[in-house]
This record gives structure tokens, sequence and C-alpha cells, in this order.
């Protein structure tokens, strides 16, 4: 099984890497998968690679969902 979360891009950086926001934790990203990737694209983050492009409104459901069982996710807050 495959376990994706959606991650707005901050800041790209040099040799493919990326800053992004997760749920408003920063992380490091490989974005050799998602070149064309840019600053404000929402991205699919799976083991620090970003996997595909998505739209905003996908993301954000998949970011309510997740805020809806913050056990699944490990939040302490909504």
């Amino acid at each position: 099984m495959c376990l994706a979360i959606p991650a707005q891009i901050t800041e790209k950086k040099p040799d493919g890497l990326a800053e992004v926001d997760i749920l408003g934790v920063k992380r490091t990203i490989a974005t050799d998968l998602t070149p064309a990737a840019d600053v404000g694209d929402f991205v699919l983050v799976h083991a620090g690679f970003s996997i595909e492009i998505v739209s905003e409104e996908e993301a954000q459901q998949t970011l309510d969902l997740i805020r809806e069982f913050p056990e699944l996710a490990d939040l302490k807050t909504a």
C-alpha cells in the first residue's frame, strides 16, 4: 500500500529539492519525479519524494479528511 500526503511547495532549492508545507510542518523533499512542480503547486509526497502534482482542490479535500481523523496522522489538534 502506498500512502502519500498533499503538500504545498513553498521554496525551490538547488539539486531538485524543494521545501514544502504539510499541515503546517516544513519538510525538504526531492522533486526528481515532478520536475515541473513550482512554488505554490500542491504535490503528493511519499517517502520524501513528490510523486504527482495535484490540484489545490484535490489537495484540500484530502487534507480535510486527514483533519477529521487526527489520530491517523498523529495530529494533536485539527
